[in-house]
């Protein structure tokens, strides 16, 4: 089966870096074509993961969707999911009979759907070819080969299997899960809460605070995707409470540190211009609280509506925050 990664981002020079320990040819579209060209010269991306070293040999380098798409079986998407829309658009090749894996952790903007329902309502795949792929797992301690854990899901559990076995090396442990929908939700929620986290960093609040802040985080994301997608699940597992955790805690977590420059009195705008990188909570926050909007019985979120108060109805952060302490226990 021939894989191909679509992205030029950390998760996706991750994955590839993964799948090149497995596969013989791997490709690997970006839209940034300095990039590709320093790649096949130097070795390892210039933007990304930097230490990561290739063997370019392994690698199908392109700047066209469309021959990335048409050349692989198993495509996965690891594109912000602010920008997939657009990147789409230069679509003019089938994705019929493709098996897509999302690394995507986001609300795609133009549909307000999770990836892996945009693509099975917006391009017709089944749901038993699309799949999911996450953590607990930041990229950074993949380029370090630090021992890591993913979670592959898929309502085709061989499927899910076959991606689970190609990323799976001495430093990644893999399991599959049946809970596409759930898991998908948890990845994009999971920003949400280490956003929140990180303003109340921002704002000075301490350790303790922050463990009954992950406390309800973890409890108010088992409300919101049981009424998504209600189905039998472990909130407590890996693929929810572990992901939720470490992107919550880590100096690597880009959502942590873009609500932590919201905390010390940063705007949204000066924030996103000094990280230079993609923030998904902050798209997230938004597309959660509208699907939230259109439930028939509401689910209980304070943290969610706090972070779009603040970041989206202009709310004053000190104000909001400390509201929102008073709602968690």
């Amino acid at each position: 089966m021939n894989f191909a990664v679509l992205g030029g981002g950390s998760w996706a020079t991750a994955i590839i870096k993964m799948l090149c320990e497995n596969q013989s040819k791997v490709g690997w579209y970006m839209r940034n074509t300095e990039a590709i060209d320093y790649i096949k010269q130097h070795k390892h991306n210039p933007n990304y993961l930097t230490s990561v070293t290739f063997d370019t040999n392994k690698l199908q380098l392109t700047d066209n969707i469309n021959t990335v798409i048409k050349n692989a079986d198993l495509l996965i998407f690891a594109i912000p999911s602010a920008f997939l829309g657009p990147e789409m658009k230069n679509l003019e090749v089938s994705l019929q009979n493709k098996i897509i894996f999302s690394a995507i952790k986001g609300i795609v903007p133009e549909t307000g759907l999770i990836v892996g329902e945009h693509f099975n309502k917006k391009y017709d795949i089944p749901f038993e070819n699309i799949g999911v792929i996450t953590g607990p797992c930041h990229a950074e301690e993949v380029a370090m080969e630090r021992l890591s854990y993913l979670t592959i899901a898929c309502a085709d559990e061989e499927k899910a299997k076959i991606v689970a076995n190609n990323l799976s090396s001495d430093y990644i442990k893999t399991k599959v899960s049946d809970d596409i929908i759930g898991t998908e939700y948890a990845a994009m929620l999971k920003n949400i809460y280490a956003l929140a986290a990180g303003i109340f960093h921002g704002l000075g609040y301490g350790d303790n605070f922050q463990s009954v802040l992950m406390s309800n985080a973890i409890r108010e994301m088992g409300r919101y995707i049981k009424r998504v997608h209600k189905m039998k699940r472990n909130i407590n597992n890996s693929a929810y409470l572990g992901d939720l955790l470490v992107t919550g805690y880590s100096t690597f977590s880009r959502n942590r540190m873009f609500g932590t420059m919201i905390g010390k009195g940063y705007t949204v705008k000066s924030a996103q211009m000094e990280m230079k990188m993609i923030a998904e909570g902050y798209y997230a926050a938004k597309s959660a609280f509208t699907i939230k909007s259109k439930f028939k019985k509401k689910a209980k979120t304070p943290i969610i509506d706090a972070v779009y108060n603040v970041l989206y109805e202009n709310g004053n952060v000190k104000k909001v925050f400390k509201e929102l302490t008073e709602q968690l226990d």
